[in-house]
């Protein structure tokens, strides 16, 4: 959420914004926001006056009393409650004013970083690098699921009669392989200094308005019925959450926490045979990293973020590369987001296993996750990173580490999270 004194002052570099974004329906929203702002302060500053005008008259109704000035007293009496009264409307005025700018200023979208390419969707996202020699072997490579079912290591019937689509069980040695990844993840973080965490996996209303657009919220969360309570989509949400109504010295800055959950998500719409078996699931589980920083640092960990998920994969003998997210592939919190992707040699093609998001001060703005400094307190800066989410990790792995009889390799990093076993399968 951008801050609506910078709104009030530059309305039309808002509203290119929003043509960068290729918004345009939002373009009236800023006007809106405007005329709210400008009703908002009228009323604070009307019911100041009030408040001014009744100290000084109830002061002048004591003295006329001591005087012996009744009828002027009463007279005076009268004009405090009529603006007792008003003052009543003005407050109930300010609420309402504030409730509708506040809903404007959280659908206006945040001011991307001016490195951000122009684009009207994921298909103009620009390649940045790629990260290992992307091989196709010489034998067919099946699709991620029936490599599973050879190994007896997934049964989505089972889960199907149990909970519908887009769940699964695990089963065998790919669900140990499942946990050794997220194990592995998580060592991996915490030997670059990231705290492990593992956070709440319900999360409040506000908290849910403080870290998401309404359009992601109505996509992704599952409502707790009867409860002021969402599940998680992923940990960044309760972890960013960890810091809401806060004021952090400078010198405890950065805080790097790397973060493990379940992750529970709609996933509204149909979707093709690639976004089958467990690519696109309601329920999956994720290693994640978030930064809160001074807004000078947050360029540098940035970097350091998605680099993290680049040599995760590489660790793991798993080709990917990295992907800048143009303007128009942004959610609208975002200031900047790189995808990681993997290859798969059985699409021939990379596909999303990550993705990385510089949110400037939209989130501490929403959530008031304040820096304490030499000259006053000021906003933080929020970003975060998923480390691995298996089961997307988990294509990649297979279809990377697949041998022609049907076994699959076990990378000599994640080895000792899988019982010493060099591969399973075979």
């Amino acid at each position: 959420m951008i801050d609506i004194k910078f709104l009030r002052e530059n309305p039309d570099v808002v509203r290119q914004n929003i043509r960068n974004k290729f918004q345009d329906a939002k373009l009236p929203l800023v006007d809106e926001a405007i005329e709210l702002d400008a009703a908002f302060r009228a009323a604070i500053k009307e019911a100041d006056e009030l408040r001014a005008s009744r100290n000084k008259i109830s002061k002048q109704i004591g003295a006329l009393m001591a005087q012996g000035k009744k009828d002027e007293a009463e007279e005076a009496k009268k004009q405090v409650a009529q603006g007792a009264a008003r003052l009543a409307e003005l407050e109930g005025i300010e609420k309402e004013l504030e409730e509708k700018l506040n809903k404007v200023m959280m659908t206006i979208p945040q001011i991307i970083d001016p490195s951000v390419t122009i684009g009207r969707d994921d298909s103009e996202n620009v390649e940045i690098e790629k990260y290992g020699e992307p091989i196709v072997p010489d034998f067919e490579i099946p699709y991620h699921t029936e490599i599973m079912e050879k190994l007896n290591g997934i049964d989505l019937d089972g889960a199907r009669k149990v909970a519908g689509n887009g769940f699964y069980y695990l089963m065998g040695d790919i669900a140990r392989l499942h946990s050794a990844v997220i194990s592995y993840a998580r060592d991996f973080m915490i030997d670059r200094g990231f705290t492990y965490c593992i956070p709440p996996y319900m999360i409040r209303s506000n908290v849910v308005t403080g870290v998401m657009s309404f359009a992601e919220m109505d996509a992704m969360m599952y409502k707790i019925e009867g409860e002021d309570l969402y599940l998680i989509g992923t940990s960044e949400h309760s972890m960013i959450g960890k810091f809401i109504d806060t004021i952090t010295p400078e010198d405890k800055l950065p805080c790097t926490l790397t973060s493990y959950s379940p992750c529970f998500r709609k996933e509204k719409g149909a979707h093709g045979i690639e976004e089958r078996g467990v690519y696109r699931i309601h329920q999956f589980e994720k290693q994640e990293m978030i930064v809160v920083c001074k807004p000078e640092d947050s360029g540098y960990w940035y970097d350091q973020l998605w680099k993290n998920t680049v040599d995760l994969f590489r660790s793991l003998d798993i080709p990917v590369r990295t992907l800048e997210c143009c303007s128009g592939d942004l959610a609208d919190l975002k200031v900047k987001s790189l995808d990681v992707e993997a290859w798969s040699p059985r699409q021939k093609k990379y596909f999303e296993v990550g993705s990385c998001s510089n949110l400037g001060d939209a989130q501490a703005r929403r959530l008031k996750i304040r820096v304490k400094g030499e000259n006053g307190n000021y906003l933080a800066h929020t970003l975060n990173n998923t480390v691995v989410a298996p089961p997307r990790m988990l294509i990649a792995f297979l279809e990377n580490n697949l041998n022609a009889d049907g076994s699959v390799n076990i990378p000599v990093a994640l080895r000792p999270y899988m019982g010493g076993k060099e591969k399973i399968g075979g």
